[in-house]
């Protein structure tokens, strides 16, 4: 038991006259591990990209609802009369009246 250990940590087994079953395996393992290296890097790249467009979305999203609460602001009749008390326009005293007009034709019709 005690020559085995040895004869792995000499590396005995990587040059026997069966040591090409052992580098196949080895590189399979090697090939395996490169593998799930660069899977691992490709998913925390893609989480690290996924939380960047959340951020951006929820940005975009703030500014929609603050465009949206100035807009309200902008169209109350009081900010649009301020607005327009410089240039001398005021809100109308009386209320409008409508206005009927009937047309005359040779007939006799409305």
């Amino acid at each position: 038991m005690a020559s085995k250990i040895f004869d792995i940590l000499k590396g005995t087994f990587l040059t026997s006259d069966d040591a090409f079953k052992n580098w196949r395996f080895i590189l399979f393992v090697v090939s395996l591990s490169i593998i799930m290296i660069y899977t691992g890097h490709s998913f925390e790249k893609k989480v690290h990209y996924i939380g960047q467009l959340a951020e951006y979305e929820n940005e975009l999203r703030s500014q929609y609802v603050d465009g949206q609460r100035e807009l309200m602001f902008l169209q109350m009749e009081s900010t649009v009369a301020s607005k327009l008390k410089s240039r001398g326009i005021a809100p109308a005293k009386n209320p409008p009246q409508k206005i009927i007009i009937k047309s005359t034709t040779p007939d006799g019709d409305n």
